[in-house]
């Protein structure tokens, strides 16, 4: 079959929705490390399946495949989810990425780890951190006496001198600390003495048990001003001028697991001078080290950097207390002793990940109660209070090996480990999920296995570049597939992002590795808007044209190169066509799919869309007959068929949702009326400026979603179609190209 024939919306579209809700449980290699919009696994094995496999997708897609010899290539791998979905159905596979970070992870991924090997040196280091500061990441409990508890999270708010008098001020947007939502009560800081009080109701919270002062939730920090309590100065902050912000320890949540049984919700205290004096204790160790491996480079401008150079953080090192940069550099030290490479890179990308919750830009979740890490939003955000885990983590009782109890809270070495450990375990025995009824059921795939050498099996080919895919040498005609997320036009600076782990990883491992020898993840060739660099959406569509370019000379006839896409603005799909076109290509197929989590923090509430759209693209195929509309109205039509195959599959498409299909379906048709009469040789504004014109032909794209009622994305007509694949057995409904 042909993805045009097998894919199959509502199955694929069901099991993409599950699997981002909770995508470590479906895929548990992503946790080997961060990487940004991840699409989901499931939707690249359907694409893969229903491309290769001649049955229905519903049926190959739970069952063990193994296509030996298949080249497939993804020229923008990022965090790698085609290439480890095709190498794990036995695919020779090919990756490019212009970011190191990106060929590290995927590498990481996908090279095979001896985990006997790895969980010793995991737990040497666990044990000679825990004698070496674990004293650091202790308190006592006052509320049953206990001594040397385990700390789960230090919470910091900053500070700030007034301009006029000189006094000390707290930069408190608000004195909630925890909500009634999982602690039995509020929790609210004491305006006047710092003191916790636990109260019903917010809107009431009355006096502070330690020093009668009326308890409020507003606190006086908002706007970037503050008026000094004292003098009434009105103080603007921040002030890059005066270097980085100034912190003072407030709260501390802590866990008494001796008490747990007896205690409703969790461990809160004021810290003491017992806990202070550990703070104390952090920054006289750390001054009195030769720091091997805390970065010194200078956050250079940016999109994104340029919000930490407003606060006054100028290097890298500003963006981590004294403790935090004492346990990563004794933590780097016992990395860079492990004798087995293999291990020690294992170790190091541990490090990398953990940093995302080791520094002063975590805050802390009033509801959930727990860390945000630092890239919970896709930037860098600089908020008034901060979070800091305890490096090591905490486990909820006794256990080793697979069978080690829980981790409790987040950010420490414990939880690293462990979602290491279980992402690893998934490349020697992958599985899929199942749903039946309300369970959840595993579904083994034996046969199936990521890497490149297992047992006797015959070596695939594996092979990761730290490049530009347009400096890629392959073969022509020698790709049987090619499938990418490709970068959107927008200013999400993910090189900008993964500088603040890179800065560690390079230390740590040297520059040997590809891309390494850069001090920057940072390239002027980056597909991505930024202000900074002055990439606009031409500079976007020429570095796209060249790379598929490159791609449909490389592929076999008639074969595929599938990428997902998405965006809110019309003009940046302007841009995926012209190089679709410029590439000798023309879209038979444009698919709408999940590919997000509508609750994701950084999109949550924006209007952005979850719903990507999956080109289908070859030099020469068949699309449907049904596709090909001409008026307005077959338009809608086939919108409103997308809703509905979405709705069957548990997604509501709301406004932003349509718009991308819309958006896709208009891209797809303007480059069928253009392929015939398509000129490289235009430049890329004018180029940009017939795909407009070409996709208005039907109306602008807020006449088209305007003529989808409210009503009609409510509540989408019955299916008009037969699932995916089951239609084109007929042979009537396709129309070659």
């Amino acid at each position: 079959m042909s993805i045009e024939q097998a894919f199959d919306i509502p199955f694929v579209a069901a099991l993409a929705l599950k699997e981002k809700q909770i995508q470590q449980n479906y895929r548990p290699i992503i946790a080997v490390h961060k990487w940004f919009a991840r699409r989901p696994g499931t939707l690249f094995r359907a694409l893969l399946l229903s491309e290769l496999k001649n049955e229905r997708l519903a049926d190959a897609f739970y069952q063990s495949q193994h296509f030996p010899k298949v080249q497939v290539a993804d020229p923008f791998m990022g965090g790698g989810t085609p290439l480890i979905e095709a190498n794990r159905i036995g695919c020779d596979v090919q990756g490019f990425d212009i970011n190191p970070m990106s060929a590290w992870i995927v590498r990481e991924e996908i090279e095979h780890l001896d985990l006997d090997a790895y969980a010793a040196a995991a737990q040497a280091l666990l044990q000679n951190l825990t004698k070496s500061i674990g004293n650091l990441y202790r308190t006592d409990c006052p509320r049953y006496g206990d001594k040397a508890v385990p700390v789960k999270y230090f919470l910091w708010v900053k500070t700030l001198d007034c301009a006029a008098c000189g006094r000390s001020m707290d930069l408190f947007p608000g004195y909630l600390l925890a909500e009634d939502k999982r602690h039995p009560k509020n929790v609210l800081v004491c305006p006047g003495c710092g003191d916790l009080n636990e109260v019903d109701d917010r809107k009431r919270p009355g006096a502070c048990t330690g020093c009668a002062a009326a308890l409020r939730v507003s606190g006086p920090a908002r706007r970037n001003r503050i008026e000094c309590p004292s003098c009434g100065h009105t103080n603007r902050y921040p002030r890059p001028e005066a270097g980085p912000p100034r912190h003072r320890l407030f709260a501390i949540e802590y866990y008494n697991q001796a008490r747990k049984a007896e205690h409703r919700g969790r461990f809160f205290k004021r810290p003491n001078d017992a806990d202070l004096a550990r703070v104390a204790e952090a920054g006289s160790r750390l001054d009195e080290l030769s720091l091997d491996f805390v970065p010194t480079q200078p956050i250079p401008c940016g999109d994104e950097t340029d919000r930490l150079h407003r606060w006054g953080y100028s290097d890298y090192h500003d963006l981590f207390s004294p403790r935090q940069l004492l346990a990563l550099e004794l933590s780097c030290r016992e990395i860079a002793a492990v004798g087995d490479e293999r291990v020690r890179h294992a170790l190091a990308t541990n490090l990398s990940d953990l940093l995302r919750y080791q520094n002063l830009l975590c805050r802390y979740d009033t509801m959930a109660l727990k860390s945000l890490d630092i890239f919970s939003v896709h930037g860098f955000p600089v908020g008034l209070v901060q979070c800091e885990s305890n490096v090591l983590g905490i486990r909820n009782g006794n256990g080793k090996g697979q069978r080690a109890a829980a981790a409790v809270g987040s950010g420490g070495w414990i939880n690293i480990i462990d979602k290491y450990t279980k992402a690893k375990r998934w490349c020697d025995a992958p599985f899929e999920i199942r749903h039946q009824g309300g369970r959840k059921v595993q579904v083994p795939m034996p046969g199936e296995w990521i890497g490149e050498q297992r047992d006797q099996a015959p070596r695939r080919v594996v092979s990761l570049r730290c490049a530009s895919a347009t400096t890629a040498k392959l073969a022509p005609g020698s790709l049987d597939a090619v499938f990418t997320d490709p970068p959107y036009f927008g200013n999400v600076q993910y090189a900008e992002l993964m500088d603040f782990c890179y800065v560690w990883l390079r230390r740590l491992v040297g520059q040997e590795n590809e891309g390494f020898d850069r001090l920057s993840t940072h390239s002027p060739a980056e597909l991505t808007g930024n202000d900074t660099q002055r990439r606009d959406l031409a500079d976007f569509a020429t570095g796209l044209a060249s790379v598929y370019a490159r791609m449909a000379k490389a592929l076999k006839p008639g074969r595929p190169m599938a990428f997902t896409y998405h965006h809110n603005r019309i003009e940046a799909y302007y841009a995926v066509g012209a190089a679709i076109l410029d590439a000798g290509l023309v879209c038979s197929a444009s698919l709408p799919c999940p590919a997000e989590m509508s609750g994701s923090i950084h999109i949550h509430g924006t209007g952005s869309s979850i719903i990507d759209t999956v080109f289908v693209c070859r030099t020469t195929g068949n699309t449907r007959r049904r596709w090909l509309f001409e008026t307005p109205a077959e338009l809608s039509r086939l919108i409103a068929d997308d809703i509905a195959q979405l709705t069957a599959a548990g997604r509501k498409p709301t406004l932003g949702d349509t718009r991308c299909i819309a958006f896709g379906h208009l891209t797809r048709m303007a480059i069928w009326h253009l392929r015939h009469d398509w000129d490289r040789a235009l430049s890329m504004p004018d180029k940009l400026a017939r795909l407009a014109e070409a996709t208005t032909r039907w109306g602008t794209s807020d006449e088209i979603v305007a003529s989808l009622t409210t009503q009609a994305i409510a509540e989408p007509a019955p299916l008009p179609y037969a699932l995916a694949g089951l239609a084109a057995s007929e042979g009537n409904d396709d129309v070659p190209f």
